[in-house]
């Protein structure tokens, strides 16, 4: 399968081209000139910037797109012109047979792949580095790809989220790595064989796919034994017990790993860090990213650019301009003293995490004397997800002085299991007194608008689209006066 993807000329055409995972795919092959098109229902900044590059996007899924660059050889004016073969149509797990598109690819005959296929032979060309882990692939690959690009390695970065650094989700450099994030939600982790695999933790995220952690752990394995050197956590136990690896990494400085970080400093500007190689003093490390789980995942980078050769000095003159990914802790804006962060946490352990970098966000108490809220607004993800993991849903709030739940975010789910947002809201109150359910988020907007108060702090925890009502909240802060009694 991987043999026959095609780099030499013949079009790539992408059925979901704005999904944040196929549009980096389709950037990297605009980049290198080959004939990429697409198609998606909604047009966006990415859409925008895959045009800038060359590639042709349709606002519809129709079945005549498919033929987009045979028609456009065929109609040159040089009616010699041999016209391009059938495109190479790529597909997400998301893409079912009843798509117009797909039906009519496979009724023309034209090659069909997956997205890891795609990602599988671009890594197979050059080194890959694949990060690999249930939780904070995006960030440590983030991570990874800046560190090895300031410091002059020039690799290609193939990443789920947008990164400032290289405005958006995809880089395309001229060494020979690629640094790519590894997904292991449909199984494909195992297409992968890399120079260096990552893997920062393993836990059951997907009971759509797997119907239990053994599975999970047989991926992770497998992909394990096609890296040539494997770097992992000894803080997850599932990795310690079950990976054989190469280098290790921990924040607990009695655990043996070859890369450490002790004497850890947090604050609402990041954390700070003793690093340590295999018993060797590095020095203190400024991360300026909030909470434990990314101080993890800055340690796998560390580890990762060392490897490489990239000198202790390089990381800590970078690593401190690093800016995060999108949707990772990102804040969103500042309005009436209210910070409002937008983050993709939708897993139990996710959520815990996030909230606990939320504590140190929040700081010491206001002028007033009141201390800051931290306000969750949680959308539970798949119906499967909610089902399977509701007793971790709703031990997932410690600490928080309020929390709002939404219901379900399908993402193409049919709700086989009758689990509803208001059944989560209910386990999570047992837990959470402070829980307040809303059947739709334009409830939860209503509410938010006119219920906040000056020093909150808002996290909207989602990996649907809970996040798209954060513009209407903030602009209702921006220039209306907070209401007196608010303020005391």
């Amino acid at each position: 399968m991987l043999n026959s993807v095609d780099f030499s000329g013949r079009p790539f055409h992408f059925i979901g081209i704005g999904g944040i995972g196929m549009s980096a795919l389709a950037y990297v092959l605009a980049s290198r000139n080959l004939p990429v098109s697409g198609s998606d229902l909604r047009l966006s900044h990415i859409t925008d910037r895959l045009e800038a590059e060359g590639a042709h996007i349709f606002n519809q899924q129709q079945a005549e797109n498919v033929g987009f660059f045979t028609r456009a050889r065929a109609g040159e004016a040089n009616g010699s012109a041999k016209p391009y073969e059938l495109p190479q149509v790529v597909c997400s797990t998301a893409i079912g047979e009843s798509n117009t598109e797909y039906r009519e690819a496979v009724a023309v005959g034209c090659p069909i792949f997956h997205r890891s296929d795609i990602l599988a032979a671009l890594m197979n060309e050059r080194k890959g580095i694949a990060i690999a882990g249930t939780h904070g692939k995006t960030t440590t690959s983030s991570i990874t790809g800046y560190l090895l690009l300031k410091a002059g390695v020039d690799p290609t970065i193939i990443i789920g989220g947008e990164v400032s650094a290289w405005s958006g989700n995809a880089y395309v450099g001229q060494s020979d790595y690629v640094v790519a994030e590894a997904d292991e939600s449909d199984g494909s982790l195992v297409k992968l064989s890399s120079h260096i695999g990552v893997i920062t933790n393993i836990e059951l995220d997907h009971p759509d796919h797997y119907s239990s952690l053994d599975q999970v752990v047989a991926i992770f394995e497998q992909f394990a034994s096609q890296c040539g050197t494997v770097i992992g956590s000894l803080d997850c136990p599932t990795v310690r017990d079950h990976i054989d690896l190469d280098i290790s990494y921990s924040l607990q400085a009695d655990s043996g790993a070859d890369y450490l970080a002790t004497h850890i400093r947090e604050s609402a500007e990041g954390t700070t860090a003793t690093i340590w190689e295999q018993g060797e003093k590095l020095g203190d490390l400024n991360v300026p990213l909030l909470g434990l789980h990314n101080l993890s995942n800055t340690l796998a980078a560390v580890a990762v650019a060392r490897r490489l050769g990239v000198s202790f000095a390089a990381i800590t003159t970078h690593l401190p301009n690093f800016q995060g990914a999108r949707r990772r802790f990102e804040h969103r804006g500042l309005h009436n003293e209210i910070l409002f962060v937008d983050d993709y946490a939708h897993h139990p352990s996710e959520i815990k995490a996030t909230l606990e970098a939320a504590q140190v966000q929040r700081g010491g108490a206001l002028p007033s004397g009141r201390k800051r809220r931290v306000v969750a607004v949680f959308q539970p993800h798949r119906y499967s997800r909610a089902a399977t993991l509701l007793g971790e849903f709703a031990t997932a709030f410690p600490r928080v002085d309020r929390l709002l739940v939404t219901d379900i975010y399908s993402a193409g789910e049919t709700n086989t299991v009758n689990i509803t947002g208001e059944q989560v809201a209910q386990a999570i109150a047992q837990h959470q007194p402070n829980t307040e359910y809303y059947s739709t988020l334009e409830g939860i907007k209503q509410t938010l608008e006119t219920s906040l108060t000056p020093g909150d702090i808002v996290i909207f925890l989602t990996a649907g689209n809970l996040n798209s009502i954060i513009p209407e909240v903030m602009a209702a802060y921006q220039s209306v006066p907070q209401p007196e009694a608010a303020l005391t």
